[in-house]
């Protein structure tokens, strides 16, 4: 799952049967600290209830198309549901790898 804002909609004036009724929504991606990530994308609203300027959180590939009503629809990004809190706690520090000793070591 990735962390959006919708910024926009989508209006479609031909579409495939199974996505009537269906609202499409222009998606920025948003890192943990809520700074925008890539490109936006569309997303389906699989929610029905996302509209611009909310936090949501969406899907891609197969899981978006899991995500709809009618299952195995053709799209790519669904909103799966709107963040009503968020909260972010500090990233876990990566470990270093360890330091290797060259002490008695010959080179050939």
């Amino acid at each position: 799952m990735h962390l959006g804002r919708v910024i926009g909609t989508v209006v479609a004036s031909e579409r495939t049967p199974n996505l009537d009724g269906v609202k499409f929504l222009v998606v920025q991606p948003l890192t943990r600290d809520l700074e925008d990530r890539g490109r936006p994308v569309i997303a389906a609203d699989g929610v029905a209830m996302a509209g611009p300027g909310e936090l949501i959180y969406f899907v891609g590939s197969r899981e978006a198309a899991q995500a709809m009503p009618e299952p195995f629809v053709p799209v790519d990004h669904a909103i799966v549901g709107i963040v009503d809190q968020l909260n972010v706690g500090a990233l876990p520090k990566k470990k270093r790898p360890a330091k290797t000793s060259t002490k008695g070591k010959t080179k050939k």
